[in-house]
């Protein structure tokens, strides 16, 4: 499995340690970092080291949400072949933005994850609310690392997996080492982590002011420390307080051992809660019980291997850290806060991350069955020669809206299922009666949808379904050859609107390469998404059906992809007259773009087809002045009218 995974808190060395783990895992993780990162209040720049996987991006801005990565080693990296990547990044956040920007132009199509650590449910300002509606819509998953964001994200539209994975810790390192029990009279009271006031600071010179043999180390940096140590002397325990500043690594384990109780005492605000807590767990890990607010994500961090008090109450917290130095109560919390500390080790973690990555990617399960669906109608003999190109190691399902005797021969001697479906019902219904007729037998396989004049075999629909277990995808096309010229023929369009056609009238139809939906001739529908889509809409009749599918897959965050197999397309295989079925498909454009854009966007669509159609009409030569002329009749009567003046059903 080759991911590509971006974090910018890959600065810190200890903190790739989750990526080392994957690759001894058998992952090709490749992590794109910061060059420069403030953690912890200290402006870090990375050292890969050994780490030939980690690659530097300079980057602009400094708030986690509010920054972007140099575009060009994005660029690179982005467009390689990548099983999935994983965005450890909020969803809400610029940085992802840039990414799938970059992606899209790319034209990369690999499944994406996000992160996400936010706690209280926000309302961004406008463009990040955006970016987090299409993040969350789009990705096939994402992690974070308190089950309070998992809520949050399930609100707000994510429907993939999300699991907690807790940020990871070094047991090497972060071990406990045999020592006396405390004295409780002198107390050596830990602190690590930012200096600033959320983080309740200022509590620290009141927590000694009525213990006289207490004493305080403080490591961490940070813009309140010069208020923090006016506190101090204040209510003058100045002298009783050391500063180490900001500590990393053995360092800081250093710290926790010669500290008896670590207090965590952070402070609630309107707009932050503590999203995690790493040094309550580095402590534990240590040995160190915890002091820590019940507040954010702490509760379910320390659990047992600690004592919880209110945010902010500064004689809970004195009196929870004389409970810890009792001997009795201070040999049982730190057993169990190392126990506990010990589910955070970055083996952990990496196992957690590697289960979420083979569900997004579908190594996490066999492939559902699969299960071929032909609506019928027209020549018989196109029919037989799509069923003898799959063969027979696929199960089929024929439904005949043409109820022909001989469609139902050629489908029987093929060892295919026949159903009739007693008269033309159109594409999408009979798509809908065969779905019906596999869910009442309780199947629960993927379905892939063959035009009687399309040509394939079963591995290229095996290639197909291996793509669509590949993350949150709805739908798989195929590339395709046209037999007439031998040349590839396109099989992936931007939707229609309103805006697009008025594009495409002026002649700059070329600059819509957007890849919306998939046509319909070979067509692949992962069942979890056709029972949370639904049925096909039955008032498309001939066309435009599976774009209206698609496009409802698309508003509930499915993805859409197209795969590289020999196949064959001929065209025309339902039969009939060449012009009615022009007229049936500009009418079901026409239903298209009723529904998704309104009567207005239908008014604005059906002039920019006149005159786009009429400005070809009186430029174009032969045949193609013909046929926009025909159009522009078409578009003038209304091509819903035309529809139903034709017979009202192709034939």
């Amino acid at each position: 499995m080759k991911v590509l995974r971006v974090a910018h808190h890959g600065v810190v060395s200890d903190w790739r340690e989750r990526e080392r783990e994957l690759r001894r895992s058998g992952v090709d993780v490749t992590m794109l970092s910061a060059h420069r990162w403030n953690e912890g209040g200290k402006e870090l720049t990375l050292d890969a080291g050994d780490d030939t996987f980690v690659v530097a991006a300079r980057t602009v801005g400094r708030h986690p949400n509010v920054f972007a990565y140099d575009p060009r080693p994005v660029w690179r990296l982005i467009g390689e072949e990548w099983d999935l990547i994983d965005l450890h990044e909020e969803p809400c956040s610029l940085a992802v933005a840039e990414i799938r920007i970059l992606a899209w132009l790319r034209r990369q199509g690999a499944p994406f994850l996000v992160y996400s650590a936010q706690n209280i449910s926000k309302r961004y300002p406008i463009p990040f609310r955006w970016f987090e509606r299409s993040a969350l819509r789009r990705a096939s998953g994402a992690y974070v690392c308190n089950e309070d964001a998992a809520k949050i994200l399930r609100s707000k539209g994510l429907t993939g997996p999300v699991p907690v994975i807790g940020l990871g810790i070094d047991m090497a390192h972060l071990s406990p080492e045999d020592r006396p029990n405390p004295d409780p009279d002198r107390v050596v009271v830990g602190y690590a982590g930012r200096l600033d006031t959320h983080k309740g600071v200022f509590l620290l010179p009141r927590l000694l002011t009525e213990h006289p043999g207490w004493t305080l180390r403080i490591a961490g940096a940070g813009p309140a420390r010069a208020d923090l140590e006016a506190e101090a002397r204040k209510h003058g325990v100045f002298e009783r307080i050391t500063y180490l500043g900001h500590l990393s690594g053995e360092s800081l384990a250093e710290h926790f051992r010669a500290c008896d109780v670590t207090v965590v005492p952070s402070l609630p605000t309107p707009r932050w809660l503590e999203q995690f807590g790493r040094v309550a767990v580095e402590s534990m890990a240590c040995g160190t019980p915890v002091v820590a607010s019940r507040s954010g994500a702490l509760p379910e961090v320390v659990g047992d291997g600690g004592l919880l008090v209110e945010p902010g109450d500064v004689g809970a917290l004195a009196d929870a850290v004389a409970e810890l130095s009792q001997s009795d109560v201070w040999r049982d919390r730190r057993a169990k806060g190392v126990r506990r500390a010990s589910a955070y080790r970055w083996q952990k973690v990496a196992q957690q991350q590697l289960r979420l990555y083979r569900e997004t990617t579908g190594e996490a399960r066999g492939l559902p069955d699969l299960h071929v669906l032909i609506v019928a109608y027209g020549d018989p003999a196109l029919l037989d020669d799509c069923l003898a190109a799959l063969g027979n190691t696929l199960p089929v399902l024929v439904v005949d809206n043409a109820s022909s005797r001989r469609v139902r021969d050629v489908a029987r001697s093929r060892g295919a299922e026949y159903l009739d479906a007693g008269g033309n019902l159109g594409f999408a219904a009979g798509v809908n009666l065969g779905m019906k007729c596999l869910e009442e037998r309780g199947s629960r396989a993927d379905v892939l949808l063959v035009n009687p004049d399309a040509r394939m075999d079963a591995d290229a629909a095996r290639t197909m379904q291996r793509r669509a277990h590949r993350g949150r995808v709805a739908a798989v096309g195929v590339t395709q050859t046209d037999p007439a010229t031998g040349y590839p023929a396109r099989v992936i369009w931007p939707f229609p609107s309103p805006l697009g056609a008025w594009i495409e009238a002026v002649g700059l139809g070329g600059l819509r390469r957007q890849r919306h939906f998939v046509i319909g001739s070979m067509l692949l529908l992962t069942r979890r998404a056709w029972e949370d889509v639904g049925p096909m809409d039955e008032s498309f009749f001939l066309y435009s059906e599976e774009t209206d599918w698609q496009k409802r897959a698309r508003q509930r965050g499915w993805g859409i992809a197209v795969v590289d197999a020999p196949t064959l397309h001929i065209g025309a295989g339902t039969g009939g007259d060449p012009q009615r079925r022009e007229a049936w498909f500009h009418a079901s454009l026409e239903t298209f773009i009723r529904k998704h854009h309104g009567r207005a966007g239908w008014v604005v669509f059906r002039a920019a087809m006149v005159a786009g159609a009429t400005l070809r009409a009186n430029v174009l030569p032969g045949e193609r002045g013909v046929a926009a002329r025909r159009r522009l009749w078409t578009y003038l009567r209304g091509p819903a009218s035309v529809g139903r003046s034709l017979d009202s059903r192709p034939s």
